[in-house]
């Protein structure tokens, strides 16, 4: 793996290239299965559409949405949607997908999130909606719930579906504790990607920070969004811990008899109509 690992305070830099780096992988991994997605197979988890609702002629923005299939995956339900992301090569591959499956009104816009506001220029969306592995690369979720609030259309909602942060805190067997669940200090990584550990990244340094559930919904309140639900989830989509088994369905959780931690959560903000 290559990489030329630098301080937080570089952590755009840092991230972006980590990001540029793992598209060609990502491009062509079985984790992504692009040929499965243009075949028509659906990379939304089953309970999103359930907590989001009809999205049939509304407008939606998916920030830092990287290769765009969950974008394109809310296209195919009948939204309009923007997919924005700092990685310009991410955007090419979006883009690709985009025209191989038909979808002519989707939209993808390079910007770093923190300036999506302003590169949108005033345009504001039904559902603006972040997925997994997302907040974990953002130092100033503050600012984040700012920039959310300002892109929400009156009576629109925030939806947040991310991997839970209590799992930063537990160890591979499920049970043991580690860390200081009260830091907020950056983590510095150099490692490979998860869609394949074994190919080499010509850069592998990331900055990460762990964001906590009540973080998220005080940023969000903040900002004035009413938050309307916070549902955990005791599975995710891969072996996160060397305990987890796998459920079917593409599911893999606690086993039978194992004490159970959330895995992931699932969270939905709304703009008041009047605002």
């Amino acid at each position: 793996m290559g990489s030329n690992v630098l301080g937080p305070a570089d952590w755009l830099e840092v991230n972006r290239a980590n990001w540029d780096a793992r598209v060609p992988v990502h491009r062509n991994s079985q984790w992504y299965d692009i040929a499965g997605f243009v075949a028509g197979q659906e990379t939304l988890r089953a309970f999103e559409p359930a907590e989001v609702g009809d999205v049939r002629d509304k407008t939606l923005l998916h920030l830092q949405c990287h290769l765009g299939l969950d974008t394109l995956s809310w296209a195919r339900r009948g939204a309009t949607v923007t997919g924005l992301d700092f990685s310009a090569p991410a955007l090419d591959v979006a883009a690709s997908v985009a025209k191989r499956i038909g979808t002519d009104s989707a939209r993808f816009v390079l910007a770093n999130v923190y300036d999506a506001a302003t590169v949108l220029a005033g345009q504001i969306f039904d559902i603006v909606y972040t997925s997994i592995g997302s907040l974990q690369f953002l130092p100033d979720l503050q600012r984040w719930g700012q920039v959310v609030a300002e892109l929400v259309a009156p009576g629109g909602i925030c939806y947040v579906v991310e991997g839970h942060p209590l799992v930063h805190f537990v160890g591979d067997d499920g049970r043991t504790l580690r860390g200081d669940y009260f830091s907020r200090d950056a983590i510095v990584l150099d490692e490979s990607t998860y869609a394949d550990p074994s190919a080499p990244l010509a850069s592998s340094a990331s900055v990460e920070w762990v964001h906590h559930t009540a973080e998220v919904v005080s940023v969000l309140g903040a900002a004035g969004l009413r938050v309307e639900f916070l549902h955990e989830h005791d599975w995710t989509g891969y072996p996160l811990l060397p305990v987890l088994t796998e459920q079917g369905d593409g599911r893999w959780g606690f086993p039978p008899g194992q004490p159970r931690i959330p895995l992931r959560y699932s969270l939905r903000a709304v703009k008041d109509r009047s605002a």
